[in-house]
């Protein structure tokens, strides 16, 4: 009779789905922070790593599809780890010369995704 009861006692414990590592992977982004011209705000330019077309506009957009403003840049961060991804690394990036320089500050971000939802979102 005891034997019967170790039986179901272990049932639920082989009865639940179990997510391990495997079944997991690390998407990298790059954020593009560029302050307006005369202006404390800054556009944010959001790289996936999907193919890039010329004249489609890459700036974050919220929910509804508008163009997403930031105060600064770190109000832009704080909006990437609200979404869940983690700051590896961030560096300066100058172009130009003499009066002409333009400053872009790159931040990239790294999230655990299921395997799964990976592959369906490239599809």
């Amino acid at each position: 009779m005891k034997k019967i009861y170790f039986f179901f006692l272990l049932i639920p414990a082989f009865g639940y789905a179990q997510t391990t590592d495997t079944t997991k992977v690390e998407q990298y982004c790059e954020l593009v922070a560029q302050y307006r011209l005369l202006s404390r705000k800054v556009n944010i330019d959001v790289d996936y790593g999907d193919e890039r077309k010329f004249f489609k506009d890459y700036r974050l957009k919220d929910e509804t599809g508008k163009l997403k403003k930031f105060n600064s840049v770190v109000d832009a961060l704080n909006y990437m780890g609200q979404q869940g991804w983690k700051l590896v690394n961030a560096f300066l990036v100058s172009e130009g010369s003499g009066t002409t320089i333009s400053n872009a500050y790159h931040y990239v971000f790294r999230k655990e995704f299921l395997k799964e939802d990976v592959d369906r979102a490239e599809q």
